[in-house]
């Protein structure tokens, strides 16, 4: 039980730090004013009319019951005396009580007119009209035949107190709140800003100029993060440094090699050599474009139409084929994602007659579909082929150069954006390449 209720809190309560703030500060407050209001009603306002609508009626009994004597110059006096003393308006007429009645059924104040006049006057002697006229009060009651008409001020049965009482249980308590929210945003902002740094961090964008602010604690959290990251990043540049240097430094002796082959008188021999050191080439080329993809890059606003447009261009490929109708801009690292894109095609023209590129957009999402009419890949090796220097060369091509690392590169690229990228069967009995991108 205590399972399923905390299934439903956590269903209804905001999810958000301040929001939850705002409740805990918030919601003392607002209870305690809803019973401090209850009690008051209760045990103040509700005596308090009472004992004024007792008393009315009591007033209206004994106007009542002059009317009954004989002595018309009396009754008279009597009723100027009413007039002067109690501030009513009384008429006397020779007709029946109203048959619509007017009041209403969840007044206190007509719950408590009601029940005065009632006990005095009986069930059917009686008419009241609490909303015809909006200060006045009109009562009517049957009297020795002929029905007496009051009119009196609607606060002699409702204490004008309990306005005040509301506007001061009210203003106090929004002031406090409002107190509260200026100082939960200022305490909540730095622990939003370091979420945010830790998002853009986790996306590969370079975060500088972390700001430590707030409480000591956050402080001291934001403080070790800007520490992390400047780590994490001074890492990731000294290894691509070093891969880069590695490949660059290895081309010198490879390009001697190739001069000297060229010299030889033996023929056959060179061109065997010089395949086996393009393929060491390619290897290298391999390996600057993986050093590459994990230096620091600016995002920008990315047109990805413009982006395919450019790629097709590049490759000047008829077998290539690209569909798209809306524009889709948004916040990306540009030549990234072109790389990433180049690999997925590159790997598509290498081992299948045609690519087919389309892109939708689903809320919050873009989706890359890359697709090829090749010989696929099967469904127990979709998982493998984003390792690196992995290669099916059971169903694809032997003689196809490459290392591994195209696909490797491009999961790193959709995952430093915060995106997904997975395999599936194509309707063209290829490889289906889907990237998800966040907008």
């Amino acid at each position: 039980m205590s399972f399923g209720l905390n299934s439903l809190l956590k269903k209804i309560l905001p999810t958000g730090l301040f929001y939850r703030s705002l409740i805990i500060v918030a919601a003392p407050t607002i209870i305690l004013q809803i019973i401090i209001t209850i009690v008051f009603f209760d045990s103040i306002w509700i005596k308090s009319n009472k004992g004024l609508t007792r008393s009315l009626v009591g007033e209206i009994k004994t106007l009542s019951d002059i009317y009954t004597g004989e002595d018309q110059e009396q009754i008279n006096y009597l009723t100027e005396q009413f007039k002067y003393n109690f501030d009513f308006v009384i008429n006397v007429k020779n007709e029946k009580l109203p048959i619509v009645s007017k009041e209403r059924k969840y007044s206190p104040i007509d719950r408590s007119l009601r029940r005065e006049l009632k006990s005095v006057f009986g069930s059917s002697n009686y008419w009241f009209d609490t909303i015809g006229q909006k200060n006045i009060v009109e009562i009517k009651v049957n009297s020795n035949d002929k029905i007496i008409q009051v009119l009196f001020p609607k606060e002699r049965i409702a204490p004008s107190s309990i306005r005040l009482f509301i506007l001061w249980i009210t203003l106090p308590s929004l002031l406090l709140i409002s107190i509260a929210i200026i100082f939960l945003k200022n305490q909540t902002k730095p622990i939003v800003n370091l979420s945010r740094a830790a998002e853009r961090f986790g996306k590969g964008d370079f975060v500088s100029g972390i700001r430590p602010s707030g409480a000591s604690e956050i402080r001291k959290a934001a403080y070790e993060f800007d520490r992390m990251a400047k780590r994490i990043t001074r890492h990731l540049k000294q290894r691509a440094e070093m891969l880069s240097g590695i490949s660059h430094d290895l081309r010198t002796p490879l390009t001697r090699l190739k001069l000297q082959l060229a010299m030889l008188s033996q023929k056959n021999i060179s061109i065997k050599m010089s395949k086996d050191i393009d393929e060491m080439e390619n290897m290298l080329n391999s390996y600057l474009q993986f050093a590459k993809s994990q230096i620091q890059e600016e995002s920008v606003a990315t047109n990805i139409n413009k982006l395919f447009q450019l790629i097709i261009d590049e490759k000047n490929n008829k077998n290539l084929h690209f569909n798209i109708s809306n524009e889709i801009t948004f916040i990306a690292r540009k030549n990234s994602l072109k790389r990433c894109f180049n690999n997925i095609i590159e790997n598509g023209l290498n081992y299948a007659k045609n690519v087919y590129v389309s892109v939708t957009v689903s809320v919050n999402w873009v989706n890359i579909f890359i697709e090829d009419d090749g010989p696929g890949i099967p469904i127990n090796q979709y998982k493998n082929v984003f390792k690196p220097f992995y290669r099916i060369d059971e169903s694809r091509n032997l003689n196809r150069s490459g290392v591994g690392l195209g696909m490797s590169i491009a999961e790193d690229i959709v995952k430093s954006h915060g995106g997904n990228i997975e395999l599936n069967e194509s309707k063209y009995k290829g490889l289906q390449v889907k990237i998800s991108l966040p907008l």
